[in-house]
C-alpha cells in the first residue's frame, strides 16, 4: 500500500464518488500497482473513512476492468496485460495519425504557438525525472492536437480512451531510456504540423504508438518473469 495514498474532499460530490475517483487515479498513475490487493480495511484506514465506499468504489472499478476478483484472495489491481493493450493501443493509433493530418490543415497560429510551448514544458518535464510530471506535459500536448481538429466527435472518441491510455503512457515513461526518443518524436510531430506535412505527421503519429507499444510489452513480460 502507498503511504502517499489520500483522499481529497470535494464538498459536491458523494463520499463513494471521492473514495472511487481517489483509487482510480491511484491505479491510473500506478500508485497503486498491478496484482496488489485492495483490503478494505487498509484502504478504508488509510484514507480516513468507513468500508461501505470502499467496497462501493471496489465494485465500480470492477466494472471498468481497473480492478478484478480472485477467488480466495479478494480484490486486485488488474495486470496490464498485452491483450487489453493491443486493443486500446490499436484504436489510438488510428485516431492519432487521424488527429495530426485534420491538424496540419485546422490548427491556427495561436495554437501552434500553444504547441511549440507544450514541446518545450515537456522536455523541462523530462529532465526533472518526474513521471507524473511527464505524464501530464504528455497528456496536454497531445490534447492539444486533438483540440485542433475542431471534430467534437473525435474529440469524444479520443476522451473516452485517455483515461485506460494514461495507465500506458506511466508505464512508458517509466522508462526512462525512452525519455530523449519521445522528446525527439514529439519535435518532428510539430515541425510536420507547421509544414502542413500530414505524411510524415500521419507516419510518425504512429510510430509513436508503435514505440511505446514495444516499450510496455517489454515491461509486461519483465514482470511477468518476476513473479515466475
Amino acid at each position: 500500500m502507498q503511504d502517499n495514498l489520500q483522499v481529497t474532499m470535494d464538498e459536491f460530490l458523494p463520499l463513494r464518488d471521492v473514495v472511487f475517483n481517489t483509487l482510480r487515479q491511484a491505479i491510473l498513475t500506478g500508485e497503486l500497482k498491478p496484482g496488489e490487493r485492495l483490503m478494505e480495511i487498509h484502504l478504508a484506514n488509510k484514507l480516513g473513512v468507513s468500508r461501505t465506499p470502499i467496497r462501493e468504489a471496489i465494485r465500480k472499478l470492477e466494472l471498468e476492468g481497473l480492478v478484478t476478483m480472485i477467488p480466495r484472495r479478494g480484490a486486485e489491481v488488474a495486470q496490464i496485460t498485452e491483450k487489453s493493450m493491443n486493443d486500446v493501443l490499436e484504436v489510438r493509433r488510428a485516431l492519432d495519425a487521424l488527429c495530426v493530418e485534420l491538424a496540419c490543415d485546422r490548427i491556427s497560429q495561436e495554437e501552434l504557438q500553444h504547441l511549440k510551448k507544450a514541446c518545450d514544458i515537456f522536455e523541462e518535464a523530462v529532465k526533472t525525472k518526474d513521471v507524473k510530471q511527464i505524464a501530464q506535459a504528455d497528456v496536454a500536448l497531445h490534447d492539444i492536437i486533438v483540440e485542433a481538429t475542431g471534430n467534437q466527435r473525435l474529440i469524444q472518441l479520443v476522451n473516452n480512451l485517455s483515461e485506460q491510455m494514461y495507465r500506458y503512457r506511466f508505464e512508458y515513461i517509466k522508462d526512462s531510456s525512452q525519455h530523449e526518443r519521445l522528446v525527439e518524436e514529439h519535435k518532428v510531430i510539430y515541425e510536420s504540423i507547421v509544414k502542413k506535412d500530414k505524411e510524415t505527421a500521419s507516419h510518425m503519429a504512429k510510430v509513436h504508438i508503435d514505440n511505446q507499444k514495444k516499450a510496455i510489452i517489454r515491461q509486461i513480460r519483465l514482470e511477468r518473469e518476476k513473479n515466475k
